[in-house]
């Protein structure tokens, strides 16, 4: 076995595996260990983001996630209904992922893809690069930090057998009870406990034929007492995830209560078979810090968020690759201290909103709790009842927007005041959830512009800092060989395209590894040292802004 590594990761979900593949995809060796097995019971989550999936076409595995199990034509409508017999309040309209287009500020779409389908799709990503060795039924017992690397005892499930493995950094994406994170002392803020939610996946061949409504991915139920119950289909063909939401007090649920529960939200009895059933709690929590000495977290071991709005696994998607290339920085030797540093400094406050959003989605879909639908809603089928339905369910259809539109969440997060991202002067806009207008503002995701039919301005950006200069009479020698001085890895894109010159907004932009605009002007600064050791991180120096 292995006995030092550059990287031990710890935790083999998708933040997990995707923190190693991306490692491997930079050349970097990792080990990582997971105490369950390969096989996912119970996905926790659905739905790969838009941000996510632009990594994705990075590691050149979109057609993997494609390829990987999900009903690719099966409608994504969402609906809230009194059962699937019975009245619908609204529905949101969206097409199946098969025919769903990219928007024009990106050349990715999301994609339906639970974890049972894209963990596989990750691990196979990971082990491809040679660099990433995966090791399930193996658990962390503990770990000694000793200033310049990681002493971490592991346990194999299958024998018992323990034994030593140093690595130069341990990273904790072992999910929200974190034995990482509990080891680390690290605290959390937020809400423990929104609601005790119990989630059962249960098989139903033909389900769409035994209900009056129209297909849907996903159903919200909505009785006297409000929002009680979710539907969600899990592969588009014939298993489903039903969730009984709960609230603040803790419950065991039967499966006879859950057989019972499944049935009113169908609104008769009908055979199906329960194949899990999950206890879990709702919270909005985020970790006081990210990293203790070599030791990071990452994932649902620094966030934890309700799934309301699909933003979870995202999250700790955009973390590890944010991680990834500064960890790889540092082991390459080219990376300084303000680097790691900046893991915690960029991906917090991301989290704190991302969660935050999730939390308020929850409050919106939860609302009929606070002003529960009148009982004269569900009574009759009068012109009367008929009326105060659609007045209730225009209202909940308004409400939930926001939770189903929100690229502003996924694309226009910001690492604003970074120490490793140097400003221009120019004002932070305004955050936005249902709208995204791009920006190569410093601390932003560089934009995507379409430079041929099938190449994205994206393509270029992942392994490397890449300066795109528009205007070729701007000399970058002097930029080359400051980073060669360094070994800050630089390469010079010349963009002759127009669209993107005018939303790039600048001669020179200067874009990270992980797509996110470090610097950008038209003329290059007088200390292109200082530049350079302030984006590696290799320096704290405060560099005056450049106007662009």
């Amino acid at each position: 076995m292995t006995n030092r590594v550059p990287v031990l990761i710890v935790g083999g979900g998708p933040v997990g595996l995707a923190l190693a593949g991306d490692l491997g995809w930079r050349g970097i060796d990792s080990v990582l260990v997971e105490a369950r097995t390969a096989t996912i019971f119970q996905p926790k989550m659905d739905m790969i983001g838009i941000r996510s999936m632009e990594f994705c076409r990075r590691w050149g595995i979109v057609e993997d996630v494609h390829q990987a199990g999900y009903n690719r034509d099966y409608i994504q409508d969402c609906a809230w209904v009194t059962d699937l017999n019975g009245y619908e309040f609204g529905r949101e309209e969206f097409p199946s992922p098969r025919q769903e287009r990219a928007p024009k500020q990106s050349p990715e779409h999301r994609e339906r893809c639970p974890q049972n389908f894209f963990d596989p799709v990750l691990s196979r990503f990971a082990r491809k690069s040679g660099h990433a060795d995966i090791r399930y039924r193996t658990e962390l017992v503990s770990f000694v930090d000793h200033g310049d690397y990681v002493t971490a005892t592991l346990r194999s499930r299958e024998d018992g057998t323990e034994y030593e493995l140093e690595a130069t950094y341990l990273i904790g994406c072992d999910g929200g009870d974190s034995t990482v994170r509990q080891m680390l002392g690290i605290q959390m803020s937020g809400e423990g406990a929104l609601t005790y939610t119990s989630n059962a996946i249960f098989r139903c061949d033909g389900l769409e034929k035994l209900h009056t409504s129209k297909p849907a991915y996903r159903y919200i139920f909505i009785g006297t007492e409000g929002t009680w119950a979710t539907l969600v289909a899990i592969n588009g063909r014939d298993q489903w995830r039903f969730s009984l939401i709960g609230d603040d007090s803790q419950h065991e649920v039967t499966e006879e209560e859950m057989r019972t529960a499944i049935n009113r939200a169908m609104g008769k009895e009908f055979e199906f078979e329960i194949l899990s059933i999950l206890p879990w709690v709702r919270r909005q929590l985020v970790a006081d810090n990210y990293r203790k000495g070599n030791v990071f977290i990452a994932g649902d071991a620094a966030h934890l968020t309700s799934p309301t709005g699909g933003f979870g696994m995202n999250t700790g998607l955009l973390d590890a690759v944010n991680l990834s290339w500064k960890l790889a920085a540092n082991i390459q030797d080219w990376g300084g201290e303000a680097l790691l540093d900046s893991y915690e400094y960029e991906q917090r406050p991301v989290a704190i909103r991302n969660v935050t959003e999730a939390g308020d989605n929850l409050k919106r879909m939860l609302g009929p709790r606070v002003a529960q639908p009148q009982p004269e809603v569900f009574n009759d089928d009068s012109p009367q009842t008929e009326a105060a339905r659609r007045e209730y369910g225009d209202a909940y259809t308004e409400a939930m927007k926001q939770e189903w539109f929100s690229i502003g969440i996924h694309l226009g997060y910001v690492y604003e005041g970074s120490p490793v991202i140097v400003p221009d002067g120019t004002p932070q806009p305004p955050l936005a959830v249902q709208s995204y207008e791009p920006t190569a503002r410093p601390g932003h995701r560089a934009p995507h512009v379409w430079l041929s039919e099938d190449k994205s301005l994206l393509d270029e950006f992942g392994r490397e800092f890449v300066c795109l200069r528009f205007d070729p009479a701007v000399e970058v020698a002097e930029f080359e060989a400051a980073a060669a001085v360094e070994g800050v890895p630089l390469r010079i894109v010349d963009v002759d395209n127009a669209e993107a010159a005018e939303l790039y907004a600048a001669k020179l932009v200067l874009v990270r590894p992980d797509g996110q605009v470090a610097w950008r002007g038209d003329e290059l600064v007088p200390d292109t040292a200082g530049l350079i050791g302030r984006i590696s991180g290799q320096t704290a120096a405060v560099l005056a802004p450049t106007g662009a």
